[in-house]
């Protein structure tokens, strides 16, 4: 059966939908000895596709999905290689499993807490698509005492690359002279978004930890530890992507 080269590359693990789309558009993939180009659909059991000259290997229904809870240290970064080539450790270092997992819900480099691996290449899109607008929990510690006024703005939604970023939530959890300690919930997630916004606001980001992506906790797992989700949790993740397909889209406000 044909499918769009996007999907099927996000099933063999090598990334988001949206990310594959740019390798198609950089004239990385070929099919059958031909470059594709965007919007293109090929069958896995037919055609020959290549990716970066490497042929395609796309999962088979047969083989097994794995869903992995990851508590990620500071320092370590969220893609599957380091594409500086400078022998960083990547979140793929710590899972000494086989076979393609996806890093869902990355984190900045000087980020820790939780993130999703898994080989399930549909469930990956979905969980990175921001259509679906999952909650993400994060306890972040800012720099100073920040004032009542400029947490209101902060959740009301500011100016970020010429667009207003959605509302948050923002409870202070604790506070002295010289620093505040906020857990954040948001469903938008833009690169770098959380220390782009204190920082503009006056505040730097001196400690950010995911505790929660959707219906996932980070719960007891030690920096850089691992575990395998629960069929309950699966489940719960595959029924909270359902919602959020529901969920009415928020129109963009320039």
């Amino acid at each position: 059966m044909e499918e769009r080269l996007q999907k099927l590359m996000a099933q063999a693990g090598l990334g988001s939908r949206r990310e594959n789309e740019k390798v198609i558009a950089a004239g990385r993939v070929r099919v059958n000895g031909r470059t594709a180009k965007l919007g293109d659909k090929a069958n896995p059991e037919t055609d020959r596709i290549e990716v970066n000259g490497r042929l395609l290997k796309v999962r088979s229904s047969k083989d097994k999905l794995i869903y992995i809870a990851l508590n990620k240290p500071k320092g370590v970064i969220s893609s599957l290689e380091d594409e500086l080539g400078k022998g960083r450790r990547t979140v793929r270092d710590l899972i000494p499993l086989p076979g393609h997992l996806y890093p869902v819900g990355r984190l900045d480099k000087q980020s820790a807490g939780l993130m999703l691996m898994t080989n399930d290449g549909d469930l990956a899109h979905k969980l990175t698509h921001p259509r679906y607008g999952h909650e993400k929990m994060y306890r972040v510690a800012v720099e100073g005492k920040i004032s009542a006024e400029i947490l209101n703005e902060w959740r009301r939604g500011v100016r970020l690359d010429n667009r207003k970023t959605a509302p948050a939530k923002i409870k202070v959890i604790n506070q002295g002279a010289n620093y505040t300690l906020l857990e954040i919930v948001m469903r938008e997630g833009r690169k770098r978004q959380i220390r782009r916004i204190a920082n503009m606001l006056g505040h730097p980001v001196t400690l950010l930890v995911r505790e929660k992506i959707g219906p996932i906790t980070l719960s007891n797992l030690k920096t850089g530890e691992w575990r395998h989700l629960s069929r309950g949790e699966v489940s719960a993740l595959k029924k909270a992507v359902e919602t959020g397909a529901k969920r009415p889209r928020r129109k963009r406000k320039q």
